[in-house]
């Protein structure tokens, strides 16, 4: 019995219809049609004319305005703090992250079930690695699926499903792992949560901490993912390569879940 490959598509679009940042963050996308596109063609081929080209089209392209953050994305280390390993050395930029960690075994975390703005914590981590019978590995490529999943295409997407602090995350990077993601906005419970619990508490500490654990031990950390609800518990590969940009915090990514399947 042959096995085939089944490819499950975790990544979100880009687009500038759907919110999935703060307005400031939101991309901008022109879109340019073929026959506007034929135009912009003309230029370079003198004596060309419209009517020339098959049906009078020439080309459609888009232009964009976005952040490193748009869409499902991979921060790299340099993102959270300029230093990494308690401040041993630099922290790397997406540029400079090691390709062989983007291609690994996946497990997902079902955090679902825990209300907005939660900070998950490593006894829960823990808890649901018991539950799923998964002993977890280094480089596993750890993905937590929350509530953030059934508000994605309305208004609330930015401010729901939990967090994961940094108690959690160092407990996942502890343990070898060093690549992560979730389908909320933010890998930190939404910030409308945790600015209340700041002016509770008047703690920094809780202010950016799951992503300030990469202070003491480096990790990469995947955001807006999509559809990690249509994936087991593990038993599955994923493939998540971030687009090289030269010195940044973060590139954009299409990350992609594979299992097999007998034919």
């Amino acid at each position: 019995m042959t096995k085939r490959p089944i490819f499950i598509d975790i990544s979100m679009p880009i687009s500038a219809e759907i919110i999935t940042d703060p307005p400031p963050l939101q991309p901008r996308i022109s879109y340019v049609g073929h026959q506007e596109g034929a135009g912009h063609m003309l230029p370079f081929f003198p004596g060309l004319a419209v009517e020339d080209l098959p049906d009078g089209e020439g080309w459609a392209v888009e232009d964009i305005s976005l952040t490193t953050h748009s869409g499902s994305h991979m921060d790299a280390p340099w993102h959270y703090h300029s230093t990494t390993d308690n401040g041993a050395r630099r922290a790397p930029t997406i540029d400079e992250a090691p390709l062989d960690l983007f291609w690994r075994p996946g497990v997902k975390l079902d955090f679902r079930h825990f209300p907005d703005g939660y900070v998950a914590t490593a006894a829960d981590v823990e808890a649901e690695l018991a539950r799923i019978g998964h002993d977890l590995q280094p480089f596993d490529i750890v993905l937590v699926n929350t509530s953030a999943a059934a508000a994605y295409g309305g208004p609330d997407y930015v401010a729901s499903g939990c967090g994961l602090g940094r108690e959690a995350t160092l407990y996942l990077t502890e343990r070898g792992v060093q690549v992560v993601g979730t389908d909320a906005w933010s890998w930190d419970a939404p910030f409308i949560y945790t600015a209340r619990r700041y002016a509770e508490t008047g703690d920094p500490a809780i202010i950016w901490e799951g992503h300030k654990a990469g202070r003491e031990q480096p990790y990469y950390q995947m955001e807006k993912l999509h559809n990690l609800e249509s994936l087991p518990p593990h038993g599955f590969t994923v493939s998540c390569f971030p687009v090289k940009i030269a010195g940044a915090g973060a590139g954009w990514i299409r990350a992609v879940a594979m299992l097999e399947q007998e034919a």
